[in-house]
């Protein structure tokens, strides 16, 4: 007998994915392994999804923790390198450890046992120079099959470029407030030169820093600061996008497909995948 699936409207799918899911979250030490950082999981499932989180120039990793988090109460495994911390950010070498996170993810006994990353469902996303580096990264990697941006910037090498050779479906949110990276030459242009699915949002009123989460003396020197309004959606939208590229599910489609306030649906690119069975993990 078929599964009924139950769509919620996107207003609802907005509220219900911008609060914590009903998983309990573990977190845990990249440097345990080798590489620094943090890692969130649930706290119990097999062949589940992961991602891997870049960081933006001159932010600290702990300004992600609500993001990273928040996935993993949604049954997301998620992981971010605190590499290239420097104001000389390598997005090649943010990139490679973007990879190496993956490699922890689905290689590395997470918890006690009861963690398993599915090596079909991987993800990159990135803030700012961290969202250019994790399109780098997708470049390298047939193995990833979802990639998520927010306020991206282009690196050297060009994320543009490297965005021309990614066909796993993207999702790029951009700040409508953005004086750091204008979206028109960075996050609106990565989009348009993606390579397979791809949807491109304006959030008008947020910042380039908006989806930072806390304080940090960087904001001396850039534009924008950490808002609460960038931060609910840029939690739903991703959350939204990875279970359904990576595991088929379809109750979130509206906020996907359709316009929000404040969350306008600019540019797409064939549809975003249609779910399909990719073999569910156990949660």
């Amino acid at each position: 007998m078929a599964r009924r699936v139950i769509t919620l409207t996107a207003k609802q799918a907005l509220e219900q994915l911008s609060r914590p899911g009903p998983h309990p979250v573990l977190r845990g030490d990249l440097a345990l392994v080798g590489l620094p950082g943090v890692i969130f999981t649930p706290r119990a499932g097999l062949g589940l999804p992961a991602v891997a989180f870049g960081h933006g120039w001159m932010q600290p990793v702990r300004r992600y923790h609500g993001l990273l988090r928040h996935l993993a109460s949604w049954g997301v495994v998620a992981a971010a390198p605190a590499v290239e911390r420097g104001p000389l950010l390598s997005a090649r070498v943010l990139a490679a450890n973007l990879l190496t996170t993956l490699d922890v993810c689905t290689g590395v006994r997470l918890g006690t046992g009861e963690i398993s990353v599915d090596p079909a469902k991987l993800a990159l996303a990135g803030h700012s120079m961290g969202g250019g580096a994790a399109v780098l990264a997708a470049s390298e990697a047939e193995r990833v099959r979802a990639v998520v941006t927010l306020a991206a910037t282009e690196t050297h090498p060009s994320a543009l470029d490297a965005a021309r050779t990614v066909r796993a479906p993207g999702l790029h949110l951009a700040a409508g407030e953005d004086r750091i990276a204008p979206p028109v030459g960075h996050a609106e242009a990565i989009a348009s030169a993606w390579g397979g699915p791809v949807q491109l949002r304006l959030l008008p009123k947020a910042s380039h820093l908006g989806f930072t989460e806390g304080r940090h003396w960087s904001e001396l020197m850039l534009d924008g600061h950490g808002e609460r309004g960038a931060q609910k959606l840029g939690r739903a939208y991703v959350t939204a996008f990875l279970l359904r590229v990576l595991t088929g599910e379809r109750t979130y489609d509206e906020l996907l497909d359709s316009d929000v306030k404040n969350a306008e649906l600019a540019f797409q690119r064939e549809a975003l995948p249609p779910a399909r069975s990719l073999g569910q993990g156990r949660v």
